[in-house]
């Protein structure tokens, strides 16, 4: 259910992209004041996370959930009645607090109800969903648009009803955290990355930034960009458009899992910035094929940066931190989404739209090569075993007391052990005292084991993941 509801709420993020073209005709809105609409919903998102983005953390999951589904509900409404460009404005605020307010808490959920042998489902069914999400809500709103000059007259009901509806079924879910002591004082605005996290949160600022600024442009310049200056006038192919970088950002996400996440970034970061010469050349020839093209390798490229920065991000952040990390991680992907837009906004009414256009797809290339190189070169993404994880996993042998260790090919623990390939074979000798244990594997294992009696646990097959 929470899949769900996240997945919604970024549809309800991207619908109204393919009617702003509408808005400019219904109500004599220039370029650079839809992009205005854009961007303050990225305000009052950016707004929440600074204030409300970490309160699931206090209050738990449920309640900061139910009540953003509710906001979002009543922004919908506000859209499905709009009359105006103040109408737009007001909506967009609200539908951005809701989503601040609910992507943290949803994605620390979706964490935290992963099974425990594969804790980077959390974070890969984020990024999938963010991806499937916006591509829905664009593709579905972009067909309307072609069927019917009100196609907000049929979209925002049904997701007014939509999120109502999940809020119901929300508050019968499980809390997956417990309520704990809240002070006003945790609501002043603030970015807290803990600093076991922050040298690999650092790291991935780069490719977040490039991948979100693409997603930015699609939303804001793509249904004008198609229109105007690669002249394609039917109303559904600025909405399919979008759509096709969004589908093919969940496909990037969910090839992702293969791959450790250094790879990952490294291969997005590249497939970006091609994507980006790709647009370029679409511009420069009015190709509407080229230009589709260009929006799926931009598309790969955004869901492989984005979803390997999160399971990079998740893997050393602790429980108590997560909604607070990840709604930093939402902080500068939101950011990187909005500011380029607005800049180029502006620019419309003095270069013009079509030399707009290649300078925005010019500076997310130059963006994408500089953090291909930094995710090559950054420790911080290297990788520590094989294709999604370095498994730390502790059996008992079968004859003697003597454990059978398996890890990765950095692990250097006991005399009795020594490196053969990936893993560590082991030599008959007397087994460490549990002392000597918790010394020895507390370094490649941070967080991952339980404050209890470690050699009783350990011969149970007890174990911790590392996933880089």
């Amino acid at each position: 259910m929470l899949v769900c509801a996240h997945a919604v709420m970024m549809a309800t993020a991207s619908a109204p992209s393919p009617i702003y073209p509408l808005y400019r005709e219904r109500w004599g809105l220039s370029v650079t004041m839809l992009t205005v609409v854009f961007a303050v919903y990225v305000v009052g998102l950016l707004g929440a996370l600074l204030t409300v983005g970490s309160l699931s953390d206090h209050l738990g999951r449920r309640p900061v959930l139910v009540a953003a589904l509710l906001m979002a509900a009543t922004s919908t409404a506000i859209f499905w009645t709009a009359d105006g460009l103040v109408s737009l404005l007001i909506a967009r605020v609200m539908q951005g607090i809701a989503t601040g307010t609910a992507t943290g808490a949803l994605a620390a959920g979706l964490v935290d109800l992963s099974p425990e042998r594969r804790p980077q489902l959390g974070p890969t069914v984020t990024a999938v969903g963010t991806s499937i999400g916006m591509a829905t809500g664009a593709g579905v709103v972009g067909l309307l648009v072609r069927w019917t000059s009100r196609p907000d007259a049929y979209a925002f009901p049904v997701l007014t009803l939509t999120f109502v509806v999940l809020a119901a079924i929300i508050l019968r879910i499980p809390e997956t955290r417990a309520p704990q002591a809240f002070r006003p004082a945790s609501l002043r605005p603030r970015v807290r990355v803990p600093g076991e996290v922050r040298p690999v949160f650092l790291a991935s600022v780069p490719v977040l930034v490039a991948g979100w600024a693409v997603t930015g442009l699609f939303l804001s310049l793509t249904p004008s960009l198609v229109s105007n200056v690669l002249h394609v006038r039917s109303g559904a192919a600025g909405g399919l458009t979008v759509a096709a970088l969004f589908l093919a950002n969940g496909v990037g996400g969910y090839c992702s899992v293969r791959h450790t996440a250094r790879l990952t970034t490294v291969l997005g970061a590249v497939l970006l910035g091609l994507g980006a010469f790709t647009l370029a050349v679409a511009i420069a020839v009015a190709s509407p094929a080229v230009y589709v093209g260009g929006s799926v390798v931009a598309g790969l490229g955004v869901g492989l940066t984005f979803s390997g920065s999160l399971r990079a991000v998740n893997a050393v952040t602790p429980a108590k931190s997560r909604s607070e990390v990840f709604s930093a991680v939402y902080v500068i992907s939101y950011a990187a989404l909005s500011l380029p837009s607005l800049a180029a906004g502006a620019a419309v009414p003095s270069w013009g739209l079509e030399t707009t256009g290649y300078l925005y797809v010019g500076f997310v290339g130059a963006l994408s090569l500089g953090a291909a190189l930094h995710a090559g070169r950054s420790r911080a993404h290297r990788p520590t075993g094989g294709p999604m994880r370095t498994a730390c996993e502790y059996e008992p042998h079968r004859t003697d007391p003597l454990l059978s260790v398996a890890t990765s090919s950095r692990f250097r623990g006991w005399g009795g052990l020594r490196e053969s390939g990936p893993t560590m074979r082991r030599r008959r000798t007397p087994a460490p005292a549990p002392e000597q244990i918790d010394h020895d594997l507390r370094p490649p294992c941070q967080g991952g084991l339980p404050e209890f009696g470690s050699l009783r646990w350990l011969r149970a097959g007890g174990g911790c993941d590392s996933y880089g």
